[in-house]
Parts: C-alpha cells; sequence; structure tokens
C-alpha cells in the first residue's frame, strides 16, 4: 500500500578517515531556532567552529524549502532529514530517501478526519527536483488559519474545495483542539494500525496540537540510519538535541540525548541531558561551546 523510493547520489567522501569524528544533530523549532524562527549570530559561530571537527545535520518537521530559509549562514557536513524523517536529501536538492503514503491511504485518512470535521494539510512531493507542494482544504480551523497565513506568501499552497491527496505524499498533519485531535487519533489508529506512523504531541506556536501521520518507516531515527550510511558512523558518536515527542526516536538512538530547558517533560525523561537554557537562550549553541 505504501511506497518508498531511493535515488542514489554520490555521498561525500564520508570514509574512515572522519568516522570517528563526533557527530552532532538537532531538531530546529524550539530547539535550534529561536521562537522567531532566526538563528542568532552567536549559535551560527559556534556551530560552525564546531562543524571543523564534528560532523553536524539537523533532523525536522520541516519541509526542504522551509529548512533552507532558516538555515542560511548555517554549516552542516550530514544531508538534511527533513518531514518528521519522510524525506532525506542534501542541500543540493539531490534525494537519498523518501518515504511515502500513496493515494489512497491519504484520501482514506482524508475522508475519516471529514467525520470529525476536520481536514489535514498534505504536505508532498511535486517532482524530482524537490519541489514541494502544501495542499490543504478550504475549511480551516482557528489554528490552521492562523498558521496559513504565515505562509500566504509561498507558491507552493494548494487550497482545494474537495480535499484530495497527490501521488507522492510525505506527510498528513492536523492541527486542533487536544480532545477533537485526541479522538480521531484513537479513531485512524484502530483502523490502520501498525501500518502508519503517528506523531500526537503540543503545537507551541499556536498553543494547540498536532497529529501527524507519515509512512510507518518514517521517522527522525530511520533518517539518522539513512545518514549513517552514508556517513559511516556509529551511533556511539552521535548526539542528538530536541524538544518535542517526534524526537523520541532518535533520543533512543544516540549515545547522549539533550533536551532543552524548554522541553515537553516527557522528552526530558528521556533525556541523558537537560540544558540549564531554553531555544531562545541558544541553549544547542552554548552546549557546544564548552566541547570547543
Amino acid at each position: 500500500m505504501f511506497m518508498g523510493w531511493i535515488i542514489t547520489y554520490l555521498p561525500p567522501p564520508f570514509g574512515y578517515t572522519i568516522s570517528m569524528k563526533n557527530i552532532y544533530i538537532t531538531d530546529l523549532d524550539h530547539t535550534f531556532l529561536r521562537n522567531d524562527l532566526s538563528v542568532s549570530e552567536y549559535t551560527k559561530s559556534i556551530w560552525n567552529a564546531k562543524q571543523k571537527t564534528a560532523l553536524m545535520g539537523v533532523a525536522t518537521a520541516r519541509t526542504f524549502r522551509k529548512t533552507m530559509q532558516f538555515l542560511g549562514g548555517v554549516e552542516l557536513s550530514l544531508p538534511l532529514i527533513l518531514l518528521d524523517g519522510a524525506l532525506v536529501a542534501t542541500r543540493e536538492r539531490k534525494i537519498i530517501d523518501a518515504k511515502f503514503i500513496d493515494r489512497e491511504i491519504a484520501d482514506l485518512i482524508i475522508a475519516e478526519g471529514a467525520k470529525f470535521g476536520v481536514f489535514p494539510f498534505v504536505l508532498a512531493l511535486e517532482d524530482a527536483n524537490l519541489n514541494e507542494a502544501f495542499l490543504h482544504s478550504t475549511t480551516l480551523n482557528s489554528y490552521q488559519s492562523e498558521l496559513i497565513t504565515r505562509y500566504i506568501k509561498e507558491d507552493n499552497l494548494q487550497p482545494q474545495k474537495n480535499l484530495r491527496a497527490p501521488k507522492d505524499n510525505f506527510k498528513i498533519v492536523y492541527m486542533g483542539d487536544k480532545e477533537v485531535l485526541e479522538a480521531l487519533y484513537k479513531h485512524v489508529h484502530a483502523i490502520f494500525g501498525d501500518t502508519l506512523k503517528y506523531i500526537f504531541a503540543p503545537e507551541a506556536y499556536l498553543d494547540c496540537y498536532f497529529f501527524t501521520l507519515l509512512h510507518k518507516d518514517a521517522d527522525k531515527a530511520h533518517g539518522i540510519r539513512t545518514v549513517q550510511e552514508f556517513g559511516d558512523f556509529s551511533s556511539k558518536h552521535l548526539t542528538v538535541f530536541g524538544d518535542n515527542l517526534n524526537d523520541l526516536g532518535m533520543f533512543a538512538l544516540s549515545n547522549t540525548a539533550v533536551a532543552v530547558a524548554n522541553a515537553q517533560e516527557a522528552l526530558k525523561e528521556k533525556a541523558d541531558i537537560v540544558l540549564p537554557h531554553t531555544n531562545d537562550e541558544d541553549a544547542v549553541a552554548r552546549y557546544l561551546e564548552t566541547l570547543l
């Protein structure tokens, strides 16, 4: 029912000469990015200095397009883990791995959500050049309407009166009140079981909840394993940074799991280190600076 495909490319020379380097992979929102979605000059300078002696990467729920907008001036030595691990790609738009929910399943999910009076955002691949589509219903709740205002200048928005999924769907994302989405989560999980990956967690920017559905093999841990195949490195050298429940998988995979001060309590409980600083206080950079 699902399609996963791989486009290979000639990777950087991640041979044995650098395989013993330490690896640092960070989440973006509420971890590496400040709440205004910026990266401070201090964080850039510390991160880029560390990049000279270590392998540095990101693992985010964001799309390729938005990640590139946010990370100007930030050096990376690893491929990008995007869309909660549904996509692994280079900055040069080379797709390493992609995991999709196919159209039939996605349309069934949309139909089930409609029974609860909610419609999702659908993030999909337009073409092999890594152009992305952001589809949404013209029927939006207040949280979705607020989010759309932040994307209004984007040329990949595709509003639809009768929302239907395209061919290659990275993920389906609902936003709304906790009670509604929790009921939808239980309902959809009862139908599809382990054939999908589910993330149900708070959404800090808009003070609501989100419910994300992905291909069953799409998560940040899977993305890190894919990057490991290209980087020839071991998890015993891996440190990760995060704040929310979609970071649990990579926390479990890493040698050192670091939560920022503003992280969800459930994530802090799984962390090896809880930092005293928040994302707005450049927590990741402050920690890396102690290692320089």
